[in-house]
């Protein structure tokens, strides 16, 4: 699948869900905050959220600090 990830097109062959593209990327989906297509995701929205070619996605990684 073809998207565009934090503004850069990446190529993700075989996922469809916004879980499969974190665990593409190998990333640790309780520090994330995501966005699909201009819109802020609850991550109980992750799993039913199916991806189309071309799709927008805005992941941010929380970091706590002080």
């Amino acid at each position: 699948m073809k998207l565009i990830i934090n503004g850069e097109p990446r190529e993700l062959p075989g996922v469809r869900t916004v879980p499969e593209v974190v665990e593409a990327l190998g990333l640790a989906p309780q520090m994330l905050l995501i966005e699909h297509n201009e819109q802020a995701l609850h991550r109980s929205e992750w799993e039913g959220r199916c991806l189309s070619d071309g799709d927008r996605l805005e992941i941010l990684r929380v970091a706590a600090g002080g």
